[in-house]
């Protein structure tokens, strides 16, 4: 089991600050994220369309001209990473990296790719049939991975995408919420419930069943990260999921006959 440094005091300053870069940090990350997704999902509820009949874009066109869309494309990859880089500076002090201390670095580059991809497996299987009896149940919008128009940057862009969502997504909501919430003072049960319920909440534009499934998700990767204290495994695995959905259907969607 990980253990994560404490405040160097348990004064009120001190814990009224860390409450506040957790705000600040969510703000500007995955927490607008569920504030839209949320108000995606009641706008999409209150159409006339049932919910398995509209869809969602994660990788869209940002232009129509080519390299103006690539322009846009490589400075929102950039910039969605701006907050990871205030989460790792708000992590660093003495002794141990950011980076060391939630295990984010190259330390144990064998195990840690081994162990991401086993974990992209147990989850990326399971995933699907949550995905697909969600949207036979209308619980799901269709996802449509990529609508990137086909440019020879399109792939190295989806891969890209897929790295930068696997960063943000588990450095903030696991390495930096999960040290925050132990050094405030929280119990295991309710961080891995807050990690969870935080991911789910900013999918549910997809559809409440694929928040669902992203909330179970949570709590596995969030249990994970409590007993090896290292968000690199994390990261191979959401990197594997997301690469092989993205590249995978901008490859193969019309072969596949897929929407």
């Amino acid at each position: 089991m990980v253990t994560q440094d404490l405040p160097a005091a348990g004064t009120e300053t001190s814990r009224r600050r860390l409450t506040a870069e957790l705000w600040i940090v969510l703000g500007l990350s995955l927490g607008q994220s569920a504030v839209y997704a949320i108000v995606s999902l009641i706008a999409k509820l209150t159409r006339p369309e049932r919910l398995s009949e509209q869809t969602a874009t994660l990788n869209a066109p940002r232009s129509t001209r080519e390299y103006l869309d690539l322009a846009y494309q490589v400075l929102s990859i950039g910039f969605a990473l701006v907050p990871v880089a205030l989460a790792l500076y708000l992590l660093s002090g003495p002794g141990r990296s950011a980076l060391q201390r939630i295990g984010f670095d190259l330390g144990r580059p064998g195990r840690d790719l081994l162990f991401g991809v086993g974990l992209s497996l147990v989850i990326g299987l399971p995933g699907l049939g949550i995905y697909f009896l969600g949207h036979a149940l209308d619980m799901n919008v269709s996802i449509l991975p990529s609508t990137l128009n086909a440019y020879w940057w399109t792939v190295p862009v989806l891969i890209l995408s897929a790295l930068q969502n696997a960063v943000v997504e588990e450095v903030i909501v696991v390495g930096f919420l999960m040290t925050r919430l132990k050094q405030l003072g929280w119990e295991l049960p309710a961080i891995i419930v807050t990690s969870a319920v935080l991911r789910g909440a900013y999918h549910l534009y997809q559809g409440y069943g694929m928040a669902i499934g992203n909330m179970l998700m949570g709590v596995v990767f969030a249990y994970v990260y409590h007993r090896t204290g290292r968000v690199m495994p994390l990261v191979v695995a959401h990197s594997m999921l997301d690469i092989v959905s993205f590249v995978g259907y901008d490859l193969f969607a019309d072969e596949l006959g897929l929407p």
